[in-house]
C-alpha cells in the first residue's frame, strides 16, 4: 500500500489535535469537513474521524472503506452506514463516549449539528474549528514541500501564457488553454476554500476593465464571467493590445495549493500603469522584510496600506471605496483560506513555517489591475518567495 501522506505525519497531526483537546478541556474531535478528513487522515471519504485525548484515533467510513484503507494511515478503520450507529461503533471499539465532544461548527450545517447534538445527547458540543485551523496553519517540512512543488508548477502555467496570448483571443479562450496546461501537470481540477459560500475554479485571469468589475467573492478583483451564475472570472471579451491582463491562478498539487499572480500585456502599458506596477513589488519587498515569527499580521496589513498611501495609491490599493478588501494576504496550504489573515484588525501572530499568499494589487476602474501574488514560507529573516517566475509586466 501507498500513502500519500506519510503514517508519521498523520501521527503528529493527532497528537497535536490531542494536545489543544486536552487543554481546552474537550474529551474528544469529530472530523467530518473533506480538508481537515484529509489533514488529519490522509483520505477523503464519506467519513467520521473520532479522535480522543486518551486512546488512538478511529475513523468511521460509510463510502468507501476499502479506499480508505488503501489511502490512510489510520491504523483503525471500520465501516458504518449511518450517523445513528456512533455510539456503538465507539463502544465496540473500546471509547467511552465524550462528555465534551468538539465539532468543526464554522463548516458543519446547522442540520447536521442537530443531528449530531440528539446522536450524542449526552455530550456538551464544543466548536474546535479555531483549534483546528490553528494546527493547519503550521506546515510541516513535508506539506512546505508539496507547496514548494505546486509553486513550480505555478510557474510553468504562467510561462504558458505567453504561448498562447494574442490580441483578439477572448479571455475565456485563453484561460481554458491555460488550464488545459495546468491538468497535463497534474492539477487536481479543484480549489477548496472554507467560507460559507466561496468557490474557485482555478483562478481569474481577465484583462482590461474587466479585471476591475468586482464581484462576490472575498477578492480585490472580480471579472465580468461568463454569465450572472458564476459572476467572477473570465467573460467572452477579446483581450486588447496595450491593457494590462491579470494572470491569478491557483495551483493544486496533491492537495496542497500556491497562489500566483502576474500581469501580461500585448506591446506594453502606459507610464502610469507600469509605474503603479512597480509600487506594488516595493510593497511586496517591504512586507517580505517585516513579517517576522512574533510580528502581528495586522501590524503588517498597516504597514502595506502605509506604504500605499505614502506611494500616492490610497484610493486604488486592494480596491476603490466600499468595495475595498481589507486585507493584504493570506494563509495557504489545503484551502485557499486559511490561518493567517493578513487583515485589518487582525492579531494573529507569524509564526514560523506558516505559508501565506502575499498579494498586493491595484483597481483602477475602467482601467484595469496591476500588482503582484506570491507564495512565501514564514522564516525567522521574514518571507521565503516560492514562486521564481518573472515579476516585472511580462510583455508579449
Amino acid at each position: 500500500m501507498t500513502f500519500t501522506t506519510p503514517s508519521s505525519e498523520i501521527d503528529t497531526r493527532i497528537d497535536h489535535l490531542k494536545q489543544r483537546l486536552d487543554k481546552a478541556g474537550i474529551d474528544a474531535a469529530l472530523i467530518l469537513q473533506n480538508s481537515d478528513l484529509f489533514y488529519f487522515t490522509g483520505t477523503i471519504q464519506q467519513a467520521h474521524l473520532f479522535v480522543p485525548v486518551d486512546g488512538d484515533p478511529l475513523l468511521m467510513v460509510r463510502k468507501d472503506s476499502e479506499r480508505a484503507v488503501a489511502e490512510s494511515p489510520i491504523r483503525k478503520i471500520v465501516p458504518i452506514s449511518r450517523p445513528q450507529e456512533l455510539p456503538e461503533l465507539l463502544h465496540q471499539n473500546g471509547h467511552t463516549l465524550p462528555r465534551r465532544l468538539g465539532l468543526e461548527l464554522d463548516v458543519l450545517p446547522a442540520n447536521l449539528y442537530l443531528a449530531y447534538r440528539d446522536i450524542f445527547s449526552g455530550a456538551e458540543i464544543s466548536d474546535i474549528s479555531t483549534v483546528v485551523r490553528l494546527i493547519r496553519a503550521v506546515k510541516s517540512d513535508h506539506e512546505i514541500g508539496l507547496i514548494t512543488t505546486a509553486a513550480g508548477y505555478s510557474d510553468q502555467v504562467a510561462d504558458s501564457v505567453r504561448e498562447y496570448l494574442r490580441e483578439g483571443i477572448t479571455e475565456i479562450e485563453l484561460a481554458g488553454l491555460i488550464e488545459a496546461r495546468a491538468r497535463r501537470l497534474g492539477h487536481q481540477g479543484i480549489i477548496r476554500m472554507r467560507l460559507w459560500g466561496s468557490e474557485l475554479f482555478y483562478g481569474h485571469l481577465m484583462a482590461g476593465p474587466a479585471a476591475a468589475v468586482p464581484s462576490y467573492l472575498a477578492s480585490p478583483t472580480g471579472g465580468a464571467a461568463v454569465s450572472p451564475a458564476v459572476a467572477q472570472g473570465p467573460g467572452f471579451r477579446p483581450i486588447q493590445r496595450r491593457e494590462p491582463i491579470l494572470f491569478d491562478y491557483v495551483f493544486a498539487h496533491q492537495g496542497y495549493l500556491s497562489d500566483h499572480t502576474r500581469i501580461f500585456a500585448i506591446e506594453g502599458l502606459s507610464d502610469e500603469l507600469l509605474q503603479a506596477h512597480q509600487a506594488m513589488l516595493a510593497v511586496q519587498s517591504m512586507v517580505k522584510k517585516e513579517a517576522k515569527p512574533g510580528v502581528r499580521t495586522g501590524d503588517v496589513y498597516d504597514m502595506a496600506v502605509a506604504m500605499a498611501t505614502d506611494l500616492g495609491y490610497a484610493d486604488n490599493f486592494m480596491g476603490v471605496g466600499d468595495r475595498r478588501i481589507r486585507f493584504i494576504g493570506h494563509g495557504i496550504g489545503i484551502e485557499l483560506d486559511e490561518y493567517p489573515f493578513l487583515a485589518q484588525g487582525q492579531r494573529f501572530e507569524f509564526q514560523k513555517n506558516m505559508i501565506v499568499a502575499l498579494e498586493p494589487k491595484l483597481i483602477f476602474p475602467g482601467v484595469g489591475v496591476v500588482g503582484i501574488e506570491n507564495t512565501h514560507v514564514v522564516t525567522a529573516d521574514g518571507l521565503h518567495q516560492l514562486g521564481k517566475f518573472n515579476e516585472e509586466v511580462n510583455i508579449v
